[in-house]
C-alpha cells in the first residue's frame, strides 16, 4: 500500500487499530489523545518514515529553541521563489480520481517513462492544458510559496 493510501485510511480506523499502528511506528505506547491527534500524528510519522525527517541542523535549532535559546543570528529563513524537491523525490498528485506520481531527476523530470524538461510540460500531458506545474504540484499555492 502506498504511504498516500495509508495516511487517507487512517481516519477510517477504529481507536484500537490507531493504538495498534502507533505502536508499531513509534514503539511507545500511545498517548491519552483524541482520535484526530493521532491521524495527524500517524500521518505525520509515516511521511516521515517513508520521505525523511528534519535537517540535522533544523533539529538543532529546535532543540535550542527549546531551551530558551535564540535563533541562529545572521540566518532569516527565506523561502526560495519555488521549493525545487531534490533528485529522487517522487511528487504524487491526485487529480480527477486518479494518482500521478513524478520522479524529479538531476535535469528534469520523469512520467511514465518520457523525460519531461520542466513540471509545468507534465502538467500539460496530464490535463492537456496548460498548468503551472509547481502550483499544480502542490510546490506553490495561489501565486505565493
Amino acid at each position: 500500500m502506498s504511504t498516500l493510501a495509508e495516511i487517507a485510511a487512517l481516519p477510517g480506523k477504529s481507536p484500537q487499530e490507531l493504538n495498534q499502528l502507533w505502536r508499531k511506528l513509534f514503539t511507545t505506547d500511545p498517548p491519552q489523545a483524541g482520535k484526530d491527534y493521532l491521524v495527524r500524528r500517524l500521518a505525520y510519522r509515516l511521511q516521515e518514515l517513508a520521505h525523511g525527517g528534519l535537517s540535522q541542523a533544523a533539529v538543532a535549532i529546535l532543540d535550542g529553541l527549546g531551551k530558551g535559546k535564540p535563533p541562529p543570528q545572521g540566518r532569516t529563513p527565506v523561502a526560495p521563489e519555488v521549493a525545487t524537491p531534490a533528485p529522487g523525490a517522487r511528487l504524487i498528485r491526485e487529480w480527477q480520481g486518479v494518482e500521478y506520481v513524478v520522479t524529479v531527476l538531476d535535469d528534469g523530470f520523469e512520467y511514465q517513462g518520457r523525460k519531461f524538461r520542466s513540471l509545468s510540460a507534465v502538467a500539460k500531458a496530464i490535463t492537456g492544458t496548460h498548468w503551472s506545474g509547481p502550483l499544480f504540484f502542490g510546490l506553490r499555492k495561489g501565486g505565493k510559496t
